[in-house]
């Protein structure tokens, strides 16, 4: 019996490797160098692309909150341990509030160490204290209870009509859990919101097409209208918050890191295109989605992502809390305002609180800021105007630390919940680089 060999097929066609400039990391590199140089030759014309910037954003934040929806009610309908959501939340918040107010220790000693408002001898009566009274009327004193009804929306439309995260993620938590307990009921309801979680991200791999013309309006738009010579008078201020917010990253999330089993420098590496977008935009909301993306591709649960990264910049705000007590200190003492140990205390209390309604818009840190230093009345608000033109460099390292920070939780929480081991983690990193 003769046996016939199938013919042989044809060799798939070799891949061409891909070209350097086609990796969206080095369009955005590119787009923030054209942006500063544009910026400092054409400052007029730079401040009108700021709409590019904006437009970014805006189709950036469009997407967020269904995206969180379907990712946490999948996560947790596909989930038999519902034990495991009250778990992993729980300790998720346990890391957030240790890391956040260890931040909020370190901008204090700092503030204390370096005292980089001496010297400034700056007269009250002097300041525009017009220009911080936007800020004032949106401050506003948190009490512990406002803050829990505040993550409880009117309606289920009116959270995603505000595009609240904490607000979604409640509503997401609520409807998974009545996903899960309805069983084989919902099972058509849950292969509709899988089927849409692929399209949405399909869609951010569309909007990210666009990154880099947001960065470079965004960037552009910082340089034009406030200018590298703004940085000069407030130059140490800068320089201390920039470096000691350095210093958290590789000490702090260094240290929970290789506690971890991982290495924070290939962790920073796999997220090089999320850190130059948080840079340009001053926003670490502009990352969320790819970041979600990205951890699950190191082998982090979806469920697991879909809790920790949402609830993190609510809650995790370790840049803000870097700045909020580094920037009070800042301006007691460029005001000759003695601050007692009490008020000092008083101020890092407070903090603890208002630090975490500061996400990652830009702006609503100083906000926060300004509700903090209220609570001192000896402290003058009108202070906050020495900062207010560099509060946008400020801006920048804050939504980066912000960010950063809820990458390493949701590794090592997912480490913690041994959804992920150390060689597997290792693998990955090493393979995104």
């Amino acid at each position: 019996m003769s046996t016939q060999l199938a013919p042989p097929q044809p060799a798939a066609p070799p891949r061409r490797p891909k070209r350097f400039y086609s990796s969206l990391w080095v369009q955005v590199t590119v787009a923030i160098v054209v942006a500063v140089i544009f910026g400092y030759l054409s400052p007029t014309r730079a401040v009108a692309m700021k709409p590019l910037g904006d437009a970014f954003i805006r189709l950036i934040t469009m997407i967020i909150t269904v995206m969180i929806f379907c990712t946490v009610v999948t996560g947790i309908a596909g989930m038999r341990d519902l034990r495991k959501v009250g778990r992993v939340g729980g300790k998720a918040l346990l890391y957030f509030e240790i890391v956040s107010t260890l931040g909020l220790v370190i901008g204090l000693l700092v503030g204390n160490i370096v005292r980089p408002g001496s010297g400034f001898n700056v007269n009250v009566a002097t300041l525009d204290s017009r220009a911080v009274a936007d800020y004032a009327g949106q401050a506003k004193a948190q009490t512990v209870t406002d803050f829990l009804m505040h993550i409880i929306p009117t309606t289920i439309v009116d959270a995603f009509a505000k595009g609240d995260i904490l607000e979604v993620v409640l509503v997401s938590i609520l409807f998974g859990f009545a996903m899960s307990a309805a069983g084989s009921y919902a099972k058509p309801l849950v292969d509709l919101l899988e089927s849409l979680t692929k399209v949405i991200f399909r869609m951010v791999n569309i909007v990210m097409l666009f990154a880099p013309i947001g960065a470079f309006g965004a960037m552009a738009f910082t340089i034009g209208k406030y200018g590298l010579a703004s940085l000069g008078p407030l130059a140490k201020l800068i320089a201390t918050f920039w470096i000691t917010s350095a210093l958290f990253v590789f000490l702090v999330f260094g240290g929970i890191a290789w506690l971890a089993g991982f290495s924070l420098v290939k962790f920073l590496a796999h997220i090089k295109e999320e850190i130059l977008l948080v840079l340009a935009t001053s926003s670490s909301e502009t990352a969320i989605p790819t970041l979600m993306e990205k951890l699950e591709g190191l082998g982090c649960s979806r469920s697991l992502v879909g809790l920790i990264v949402p609830t993190g910049y609510t809650f995790n705000t370790d840049g803000s809390s870097l700045y909020m007590t580094l920037a009070a200190l800042f301006v007691a003492q460029a005001t000759n305002t003695h601050l007692t140990l009490l008020q000092q205390m008083t101020i890092f209390s407070v903090a603890v609180l208002t630090s975490k309604g500061a996400s990652g818009v830009q702006g609503a840190s100083f906000i926060a800021l300004v509700a903090t230093l209220s609570v001192i009345p000896t402290i003058p608000v009108a202070g906050m105007a020495l900062i207010l033109g560099i509060d946008r460099f400020m801006s920048m390292c804050r939504a980066l630390v912000n960010m950063i920070g809820n990458g390493v939780a949701t590794v090592v929480v997912a480490r913690w919940e041994n959804e992920l081991d150390r060689t597997t983690l290792q693998r990955n990193l090493a393979a995104s680089m």
